[in-house]
């Protein structure tokens, strides 16, 4: 066998990139003006990692349904602590927003449109290629639901009938999960197991009784690590029907994800399982996400879905501690909730928490896994703390005009050097955007709780100015005398 020389393999795998990026990028021009995206080696009819070239699978017999009208579906009651206000046989009108329940707020996403047909509350879902933006300058090809990641936030009330029709115009197959709902077998969107897939062109109908109230999600159940990868996830509240407590002035939803898009790169590479780049909230990265609006004293619920490939995130409120109510199995009774201020949410679970806005100002909220709170040029790059690039600036700079070494100064220096040198094609810095009093040296999975008393409305009120006295400033050295303190 004739040998490889180590220079002949790494010029290959060069060879082998670039042509990767340069398919990416021809696959995102296709994708953007509107044409139907080519199919990529071992994502046909198996689709992604659920079948390998060149083996078919074999054919099972379908399942048959049982026609007798003695064999009827029969509500589980067996768990006293699943989340119930009423009867779940009982029958009751569909929920309205505004009259049984305070509609969800879901930054950068918004709520699934339904129509009442009869006693049954209808909605469809359709899942789809597009192109998504995460932050302006970074975009992907991903995968949704009615042309979003994550999808619409389905809202039902306890005791509605549902009725969901799913059209997939992918080009391959796939399944809808309702994550953590109780439902019949046949509707839980298991593929293979509660049914066949849904293939391409096809419109399939779930239909099932919300048995019960929390906060939930819902994803595909079809090659879950390429299509949950791509972006086909969504969350799914239902209200209690007749509420213990008063409902929240400001109910929101936030869907946590992660991804893996390398600069230069358009579409999300679904292999990986460690490293991922791009850590979102809603499906957008700071300094793309939306703040949380609240007026001073409103009553807010927080409700976080993780639905990630393999992180758990440690969600951290600033300024506040919180009362950790509910989880995606339902209500944690009062007497045991946890006073915190920061609530991990592993994968697939909920975490609901509530707190009054009484504390005025702009918050962070983030995850505290640290990697997680910085965009995709922060991953991967060389420990360069501490160290002098004058000379590696000088000499790189005479090829590559306004080059700058990035690192030396930890991670802010990194976003605000993108507006002195050129960026790769499709990234945004690392970290961070002007803040009110100077660079925000964050990104990824960050938001900001902003909460202001006397506004008239929940648009974003701009940055806070804090009364006189209560805004951190530079000694004077009056004042190190005075109180004893020597710097050295």
């Amino acid at each position: 066998m004739k040998k490889i020389t180590r220079r002949q393999a790494l010029a290959g795998s060069a060879v082998a990139l670039a042509g990767a990026a340069a398919a990416s990028r021809g696959a995102f021009s296709q994708a953007h003006s509107g044409h139907q995206m080519p199919m990529r080696s071992g994502q046909g009819q198996m689709g992604g990692h659920g079948g390998h070239a060149g083996h078919a699978m074999p054919e099972t017999p379908a399942v048959q349904v049982r026609e007798s009208e003695s064999e009827v579906y029969r509500t589980p009651r067996g768990n006293p602590w699943y989340a119930r206000t009423v009867d779940p046989d009982e029958s009751f009108p569909p929920g309205e927003p505004g009259q049984h329940y305070t509609p969800v707020v879901a930054p950068n996403c918004e709520a699934a449109p339904f129509n009442i047909v009869g006693d049954t509350k209808v909605f469809h879902l359709t899942a789809s290629e597009f192109v998504h933006e995460f932050a302006p300058g970074l975009r992907a090809i991903c995968w949704g639901y009615n042309g979003r990641t994550p999808g619409p936030v389905i809202e039902a009330v306890e005791g509605d009938n549902l009725r969901i029709y799913v059209t997939n115009k992918l080009q391959v197959p796939t399944t809808i999960h309702w994550h953590g709902i109780i439902l019949p077998m046949g509707m839980d969107g298991v593929a293979g197991l509660t049914q066949r897939s849904i293939k391409p062109g096809e419109t399939f109908r779930y239909e099932f009784k919300a048995v019960q109230h929390g906060t939930f999600m819902y994803h595909s159940h079809k090659d879950t690590m390429t299509q949950e990868g791509m972006g086909l996830v969504g969350m799914f509240v239902i209200h209690p029907r007749k509420p213990k407590r008063a409902r929240p002035d400001r109910d929101f939803a936030l869907m946590l994800h992660e991804w893996d898009i390398r600069p230069g790169t358009y579409r999300p590479n679904t292999i990986v399982s460690t490293g991922f780049n791009t850590l979102t909230i809603n499906g957008k990265v700071f300094p793309g996400t939306a703040p949380l609006v609240a007026k001073l004293n409103d009553h807010v619920r927080i409700r976080i879905g993780n639905l990630s490939a393999m992180d758990h995130h440690p969600i951290h409120l600033h300024g506040y501690a919180f009362r950790e109510t509910e989880t995606d199995g339902g209500e944690i009774p009062e007497s045991a909730w946890r006073p915190e201020t920061t609530t991990l949410v592993a994968v697939g679970q909920t975490r609901n928490i509530e707190f009054i806005a009484d504390n005025p100002g702009d918050w962070a909220m983030h995850c505290h896994m640290t990697h997680h709170v910085m965009n995709q040029m922060g991953h991967d790059i060389s420990n360069m703390v501490g160290a002098d690039p004058r000379a590696l600036d000088e000499a790189v700079g005479r090829l590559i005009p306004n080059y700058m070494t990035m690192g030396t100064n930890g991670m802010i220096g990194m976003g605000q050097m993108a507006s002195h040198m050129e960026m790769p094609e499709n990234s945004i810095p690392m970290v961070g955007a002007p803040g009110g009093h100077e660079y925000i040296g964050m990104g990824g999975m960050f938001t900001v709780l902003k909460v202001r008393e006397g506004i008239s409305s929940y648009e974003d009120p701009g940055w806070y100015a804090p009364p006189k006295g209560t805004l951190v400033r530079p000694a004077t050295q009056d004042e190190l005398d005075e109180d004893g303190i020597v710097v050295t």
